[in-house]
């Protein structure tokens, strides 16, 4: 540091004043030597810095000024592929005026990191951090990359597989080479006592394809924690040297420009006999410490929790207690994406109402990544309780969405695959497009209208709304996904159904899909309502078939409303009253003119979507 210009190294002492206590407060329940990981840490971060180039220090100037980038409502996400979006990283690069012209601000390219050979769990199985695959190219590629998305307003996210690694990574080869410093970067028993012992609370991830939670290597002479696949194992992370390993791994991919880190399977890191060893209060502590880290070294990153949890577990992701603020800055907003397709299929709204009305608020500093579709299944993440609150039974009802989206229900328009069935617990998954899944690919006729009703909630809702690749175009399932160049390799994860590739040059807007897409994103933006600071409400339903989303901004109350029903809903003007709106100056935003009014009612055309502010 003594080498660095002494205004920049001001900066640094004065970051690390601000934001060594809350390293100190996450390691210190953790370690045994708590004072020892955080000089390690401090230490990591001091070089990091100092190796940072100027226009990252530029951006984290920038980003300081304005902590809210990621909450504005002008911020929209895409997510996608690399390979199957642009074929490289350099073609993502030459791809990016099409993002920006849709309105992107933010682009998640999944996994793309250096996986194991095939199978590699989509890319989750990595060998190598500090790698991009090679036919994808290079870190040189990666930050040149990122320097062409960064001029262009674009911040880039990645995925850091958290739980674990691949049987071929570095650690893993030193540890069934005998190294018994990496031996301890995973969890190893000689015997079946202590994996019996957990096992009998574990949940299974994929019971079909990998069952149990452990795995026996011959080279190790034990047997290796293995939550997802036997290829992919569990680390330590009670050892401190895998905290400081992941913590250089993130300042390192930083410098090359990576603003924001999906942090992946990051319910599962810490173990903990007679639980699930999902959501314990450690996993917390240690997103608290790696984000410390990342705020002295490159404050302009930002962590981004896949927490696919359950709802009462969820809103700690982001912050609760202690932890209040000082963890992730984004989180899935899983519920909403369930309940979009649950009140497609079923027509009434009255569940997805108390479900999300469930959520305790979140700091105000964070924001929800909100989507209808992403890269993965749809699991049914319906509560019991929600159900039987509205008169439902949670088991029929998921079993309902199963049927319905993988076309067995009678009268279904869905077209969607059962992923991941378990006969124990008759839980079934679903893969599909959303347009497949919402009935473009059998012809239905509300199609369309269905499709760009679910683009309209999630953007609506408020947070950060990601946009899964091709949703925009309407593409539908990939017929090719098990029998096309990649057959062999996906033949047995039907979630390839619904990651076609990028269909350039793009065809021609048959449905009026891209338009009505790119519509909803210029409305989306010029609504300061939306702020992701601004807490969603979600109003019990006067019509069990149209969802209230109220939010109350300085500006003015705005209220979403969005009809799941192929018939003409209403509102009635006492809502708007209620909140504050004179129904003779409403606006929808959606619509670009006043709404239509009659019987003492705001009028909603099936499907419709209407977002209704003071004129």
């Amino acid at each position: 540091m003594r080498e660095l210009p002494p205004l920049r190294r001001e900066v640094f002492e004065a970051r690390l004043a601000r934001w060594l206590p809350d390293l100190e407060a996450a390691v210190a329940p953790l370690y045994a030597d708590p004072a020892a990981v955080v000089d390690r840490l401090v230490g990591l971060a001091a070089r990091a810095y100092a190796a940072r180039e100027d226009d990252l220090h530029r951006l984290d100037l920038r980003r300081s000024l304005e902590p809210d980038w990621f909450q504005r409502p002008g911020m929209v996400g895409y997510a996608a592929y690399a390979d199957r979006f642009a074929g490289t990283l350099a073609g993502v690069a030459e791809r990016a005026s099409y993002l920006t012209d849709l309105g992107v601000g933010y682009l998640h390219l999944m996994p793309l990191l250096t996986p194991r050979p095939a199978p590699n769990d989509g890319g989750y199985a990595v060998q190598d951090f500090r790698s991009v695959r090679p036919d994808l190219g290079t870190l040189d590629d990666l930050r040149a990359l990122t320097r062409r998305l960064r001029g262009d307003g674009i911040s880039l996210c990645l995925d850091l597989v958290l739980n674990h690694v691949a049987r071929e990574h570095e650690w893993a080869v030193r540890a069934r080479a005998g190294d018994a410093t990496y031996r301890d970067y995973f969890l190893v028993y000689p015997d079946r006592t202590v994996p019996d012992a957990y096992e009998r609370t574990l949940p299974e991830v994929f019971p079909d394809l990998a069952p149990g939670s452990f795995t026996w290597d011959d080279e190790l002479e034990g047997w290796v924690w293995t939550t997802f696949n036997a290829y992919q194992w569990d680390v330590n992370w009670a050892n401190p040297d895998v905290l400081c390993e992941y913590a250089d791994v993130i300042l390192d991919l930083a410098n090359h420009g990576v603003e924001v880190f999906r942090l992946d399977a990051i319910a599962f890191t810490w173990k903990r006999l007679g639980t699930s060893c999902q959501n314990q209060p450690e996993v917390h502590a240690l997103t608290q410490a790696l984000r410390a880290v990342a705020r002295i070294a490159c404050p302009a990153v930002l962590f981004k929790a896949e927490a696919i949890v359950g709802p009462q577990d969820l809103p700690a992701y982001l912050g609760q207690g202690e932890h209040h603020g000082k963890v992730s800055d984004l989180a899935y907003h899983n519920g909403l994406m369930v309940q979009v397709w649950s009140m497609l299929a079923s027509q009434d709204a009255r569940l997805a109402s108390r479900a999300l009305q469930q959520l305790p608020p979140v700091p105000s500093t964070t924001a929800w990544i909100t989507y209808a579709r992403c890269h993965d299944d749809i699991g049914w993440a319906i509560s019991d309780e929600d159900a039987a609150a509205v008169g439902l039974s949670g088991f029929e009802h998921r079993r309902f969405l199963s049927d319905f989206y993988s076309g067995a229900f009678p009268g279904s328009w869905a077209d969607g695959l059962v992923f991941g069935e378990n006969p124990a617990t008759g839980d079934r998954r679903i893969s599909g497009s959303l347009a497949s899944l919402a009935g473009l690919g059998t012809g239905d006729p509300w199609a369309v209208e269905r499709i760009l009703l679910a683009h309209a909630v999630v953007l609506g809702f408020g947070g950060l709304p990601v946009i899964w690749m091709g949703d925009e175009l309407g593409l539908l399932n990939d017929p090719d996904w098990d029998t096309g160049p990649d057959g062999p390799e996906h033949a047995g994860d039907n979630r390839w159904v619904h990651r076609p590739r990028m269909p350039w040059p793009l065809p021609a807007d048959e449905h009026g899909i891209q338009a009505g897409v790119r519509h909803l994103v210029r409305a989306r933006a010029a609504l300061p309502h939306l702020h992701a600071s601004v807490p969603a409400l979600v109003l019990d339903p006067c019509d069990p078939g149209v969802l209230l989303v109220a939010r109350r901004h300085p500006l003015g109350p705005m209220l979403g409303a969005y009809n799941v029903m192929p018939a003409p809903r209403h509102v009635p003007l006492s809502v708007l009253h209620d909140l504050g709106l004179d129904p003779a100056t409403v606006v929808d935003h959606v619509s670009g003119s006043p709404p239509t009014v009659r019987d003492g009612a705001v009028q909603l055309a099936p499907y419709a979507a209407a977002w209704l502010t003071a004129r």
